[in-house]
């Protein structure tokens, strides 16, 4: 007889934890302990669970790298207890968050899967409870006694996302992700299918997980737009202790070719200031040179984010400028894929 996956779930906060009092009309935290008395279904899941919960749910707007921290701390701690985690956090914020930890869990080899849900758990039309049965039932999901799903993951509205390929896109429909340069990891229909091509492969050798808990936050994002002023941009690259900058550029990674601008860029990156070149686009990539309005920014040594997200190229950049790394490592290190965050 086999042992039953153990899952531990993780809640952190957001809508997918609250329940409307009826008399009252306001919204509470809901406690997880009592998970199958609100979703029965649950116990068809062959797997026994656990829950744990911050002692004050934090809203996603008030997220920050503390608390990313708390998340990995209790995944460190439980890790070999447990052959799953799916973390529920709220969604405004978890593209950011998930981004992270994909890069502070080095040799990850069990599923860690966020969820959330648009309405609360107690409402008549949540999506929570799909969301989170079936990112149970991906974490529970193993073959020949290995999991699956190795790695960060997002999961909402019927499909699962590596976790940092992906970006919310509407605030009030279900669908509220998307991953527009990564196909999903699993689709969920009248069967649960796993795209198996398109996850993280692992090598056999077993290594102990490691948790990178530093993450510098010193960054900005420096969106352009046409109009801009070199007023605007000179006083955020003056920010004090600033260390890296998201240029999110036009297109294919384009920015104005005004000599002021790129002076500006230089002067930064000639002081330490590490910054990366990410498209404004939903989709595709920064391709570094392909236009004359880019090849100028390859020149002076911003670095190309290739087709990384914004919310990820924030979450590699506090991670990397947290490594002790020369110039010409961050680099390399920065457009290489970590964690599958992009293409290569």
């Amino acid at each position: 007889m086999t042992n039953k996956p153990r899952i531990l779930i993780v809640y952190t906060g957001g809508t997918i934890g609250m329940v409307k009092d009826y008399k009252t009309k306001a919204l509470k935290a809901f406690d997880f302990s009592q998970i199958i008395q609100k979703i029965p279904e649950i116990a068809q899941l062959n797997c026994v669970l656990e829950s744990i919960s911050f002692e004050e749910p934090i809203d996603s707007s008030n997220m920050n790298t503390a608390f990313y921290v708390n998340i990995a701390e209790i995944i460190e701690q439980n890790y070999n207890s447990f052959d799953g985690f799916v973390v529920l956090t709220g969604s405004d914020t978890m593209s950011y968050i998930s981004s992270a930890l994909s890069f502070m869990f080095e040799n990850l080899c069990k599923p860690v899967i966020f969820t959330g849900s648009q309405l609360p758990i107690g409402d008549l039309r949540t999506d929570a409870k799909e969301n989170i049965i079936t990112s149970i039932e991906i974490a529970c999901a193993q073959k020949k006694g290995v999991p699956v799903v190795q790695e960060v993951c997002l999961y909402f509205e019927y499909k699962l996302y590596r976790a940092n390929r992906t970006t919310k896109i509407n605030a009030d429909q279900f669908e509220a992700f998307t991953s527009m340069n990564y196909p999903p990891l699993a689709e969920s229909g009248v069967k649960l299918d796993f795209n198996t091509h398109y996850l993280k492969k692992y090598s056999k050798t077993k290594s102990n997980l490691i948790v990178r808990k530093n993450l510098v936050t010193d960054v900005v994002v420096l969106k352009l737009f046409p109009g801009i002023t070199e007023n605007t941009i000179k006083n955020m690259l003056a920010i004090p202790n600033l260390k890296g900058v998201v240029l999110e550029s036009y297109g294919s990674g384009n920015a104005p070719t005004a000599s002021w601008f790129l002076n500006l860029l230089e002067k930064a990156i000639k002081s330490g200031i590490k910054i990366v070149n990410v498209t404004q686009c939903a989709g595709g990539s920064v391709q570094q040179g392909h236009y004359e309005t880019s090849f100028n920014l390859k020149k002076i040594g911003v670095i190309s984010g290739n087709d990384i997200t914004t919310e990820t190229a924030i979450a590699k950049l506090m991670y990397l400028l947290a490594e002790d790394l020369t110039e010409k490592e961050f680099r390399k290190y920065y457009e290489t894929p970590l964690r599958g965050e992009i293409t290569t």
